[in-house]
């Protein structure tokens, strides 16, 4: 694919001449915070009302004419009648994405950090998107999918060539950054698009009280070039923003910047459930503050009351997270290899959770109706142990096989204890998920990306299985 755009600039020297081992942290994940979290929306909407109610005033970018017009703005995508709250009338897609600039990635770095003896954050959001979410708010299924799109995905710059989606923000900003993906997901419109860098995120969590989310390991990093510092260890904790920012970075495990997506998830998922709490509101100005410093956003004030009022009438089980499909590709002369999707299961989950295109080559209509015919017969699950009981783990794989689960197995434990035991449809495949839920007679359906991503179906077991076979449970604090 070749994306063009005019008066590109020379391609910049922090992008892919950025090897594992010399400046591995300029990726981040853990943007979709702003818009993850429903009543810190709501409180940042209605405290900007007053400048306006058609107003941007979060737009720190001014667009051309011709980069406004990438956006789709001609359909209205909320209403203001009769003095009611403003409403979603439509499906709207957002681009996300997260910003992480350092003083060496600059011409001018600010005169405070010219002489330090370390590479310093600088506030801006000209850099790398190395956190890139694809947001679908939709009224008409009552549900919000997050797609995660690899910072590594593979992509081709007229006038540059092969690189990564994350340079997009870099050569071209949110326009270019807008129109790469829709031409990556085959044509899908983007309506608006947020931008947030990293000192927002790690301020925002703080004036949020912090976050409580379960460590799956221990997790030690050090880099002095740039005083990143992390020490993580195992276990249920609360995060401030900058132990928050540790565990988004992290990328040190087997899985490096796809364990960083999964992470990035479950951190989500954390404060979309931790920001519902009334307390939020009270820490409005501290989250105004970040805001208003860190963020750019072509968003005007109602359609942020409209989106944070259909987000606040969201059940957890709506919020649907998935990843774009791929694998890695071979190590370039540049670093360590780029995400390449996997075209047929992209365009299956932009058909189904995007309402965009329709699945049309011949594999998928013959996968179709092999489905059909034997609907679990191929169908991949791992099973990933979180009670430290092999005898209910053992017990989960028979059950599965008797239902015709001939691809079922036991994959490594999951480390984080559950009272319920998760089925995880990692491509988005509910009602596959819902059917083993029905097998099992156990457990809650989600779809995010957090299981085992070679699997169709991920199940982690709780403490509800071993219940229901009549083995002693324990007490767990876990969710």
């Amino acid at each position: 694919m070749s994306t063009s755009h005019p008066n590109l600039p020379p391609h910049p020297n922090s992008e892919n001449a950025e090897p594992p081992s010399s400046k591995p942290n300029r990726q981040w994940l853990g943007l979709g915070l702003g818009l993850a979290g429903v009543a810190v929306v709501s409180a940042i909407a209605g405290a900007l009302l007053a400048v306006g109610i058609a107003s941007t005033p979060l737009l720190q970018r001014q667009l051309s004419q011709q980069e406004a017009e990438v956006f789709n703005q001609d359909e209205p995508i909320s209403t203001n009648l009769d003095f009611r709250l403003p409403q979603l009338t439509r499906p709207v897609n957002i681009l996300v994405m997260g910003i992480k600039v350092l003083a060496s990635d600059v011409a001018e770095p600010p005169a405070e950090l010219r002489n330090l003896s370390y590479d310093a954050l600088v506030n801006s959001l000209d850099g790398l998107s190395d956190t890139i979410l694809l947001l679908r708010f939709s009224p008409e299924t009552q549900k919000v999918v997050v797609l995660s799109i690899p910072r590594d995905t593979q992509i081709e710059l007229e006038g540059i060539g092969l690189t990564k989606l994350n340079a997009t923000n870099t050569y071209g900003g949110p326009a270019l950054a807008a129109t790469t993906i829709s031409d990556l997901l085959g044509g899908v419109a983007i309506d608006r698009y947020v931008r947030i860098n990293v000192q927002g995120v790690e301020k925002l969590i703080d004036a949020l009280g912090g976050v409580s989310i379960y460590v799956p390991y221990d997790m030690k990093y050090q880099d002095d070039s740039q005083h990143l510092y992390i020490n993580l260890s195992q276990g249920q904790q609360h995060l401030n923003g900058n132990k928050a920012l540790q565990f988004l970075r992290f990328r040190y495990d087997e899985k490096g910047d796809i364990g960083r997506v999964q992470r990035q998830q479950m951190l989500m998922r954390a404060l979309m459930e931790q920001t519902l709490h009334p307390a939020t509101l009270s820490r409005l100005s501290q989250i105004l503050s970040v805001i208003q410093d860190h963020v750019d956003t072509n968003l005007s004030v109602e359609e942020l009351m409209a989106l944070s009022g259909f987000a606040a009438q969201m059940q957890r089980s709506h919020v649907e997270m998935l990843m774009l499909p791929g694998e890695f590709g071979a190590v370039d002369a540049y670093d360590s290899g780029y995400w390449l999707p996997h075209p047929d299961q992209a365009q299956d989950i932009v058909a189904k959770h995007f309402n965009h295109g329709w699945v049309t080559t011949a594999t998928n209509k013959d996968m179709e109706s092999d489905l059909q015919s034997n609907p679990v017969q191929f169908l991949t699950v791992a099973i990933q142990d979180t009670t430290n009981k092999t005898e209910g783990t053992q017990k989960m794989l028979q059950a599965l096989n008797q239902a015709g689960y001939e691809n079922a197995y036991i994959d490594l434990p999951w480390t984080e204890p559950l009272r319920k035991t998760r089925i995880i449809a990692q491509r988005g495949d509910v009602q596959s998920a819902e059917l083993i839920r029905q097998v099992l007679r156990v457990g809650e359906v989600r779809i995010e990306s957090t299981g085992n991503l070679e699997s169709d179906i991920t199940i982690q077991i709780g403490q509800d299985w071993l219940q229901s076979q009549g083995f002693p449970i324990r007490n767990v604090q876990s969710r």
